[in-house]
């Protein structure tokens, strides 16, 4: 297992992301509410 987790790799490497992405996500995570009633849990995406 040591083996495996040992070496390390520089397999990672950093994105660029648009600003049109960003302010999707915004948005979505703004209109998204979620409710909890009697141990169920209801989402609802608000336009």
């Amino acid at each position: 297992m040591e083996k495996i987790y040992a070496s390390q790799t520089d397999a990672c490497k950093l994105v660029r992301v648009k600003q049109e992405t960003i302010s999707f996500l915004m948005q979505y995570s703004r209109s998204l509410h979620v409710l909890g009633y009697q141990g169920f849990q209801f989402e609802s995406n608000l336009n």
